[in-house]
């Protein structure tokens, strides 16, 4: 499961335009496009996409209060406990295990910014937790669904 240059100029298209044809890549890397969609096809087969998805924006959904919260449990904490534990708060978007003082991560989507503190309550409820430190997104400077804001790739 390799990938070369021309895979990874693909996979950077797609991560930017997911609806992308395979005709317009082409012509972005110097490909036809049944040779796009053959490599795009390999790189599906061989887990390296894993899928596509649509991204929608949270105000639609209402879900327009982010905040990203680290947890610090008693003790050591299997991953799967805390899969078990977190998964079941359903503001819970993400969650992630990580180095540092921290134990893991996890990003909260909440209608509110009370709804967000009723998601809170509910981690820090859990007996493996510790204790928890939240920091509430402002606005979202690139990255998917950042608008028009944007990465300058010339940095």
């Amino acid at each position: 499961m390799s990938i070369d240059d021309l895979d990874r100029r693909i996979l950077t298209i797609l991560r930017t335009d997911g609806r992308a044809s395979f005709a317009q890549i082409g012509d972005d890397v110097g490909l036809s496009p049944s040779a796009v969609k053959r490599r795009v096809d390999r790189m599906v087969a061989d887990g390296v996409i894993q899928g596509f998805a649509a991204m929608v924006d949270p105000q639609i959904e209402g879900r327009s209060t982010e905040a990203y919260v680290e947890l610090f449990c008693r003790g050591t904490v299997a991953p799967e406990e805390l899969t078990r534990i977190l998964s079941r708060i359903p503001d819970v978007d993400e969650a992630f295990t990580v180095t540092g003082s921290a134990d893991a991560i996890v990003r909260i989507r909440a209608v509110s910014p009370p709804a967000l503190e009723v998601a809170l309550e509910k981690v820090r409820l859990a007996p493996q937790v510790d204790s928890t430190r939240s920091a509430i997104v402002l606005s979202r400077l690139f990255g998917p669904l950042a608008g028009d804001l944007g990465r300058d790739d010339a940095l």
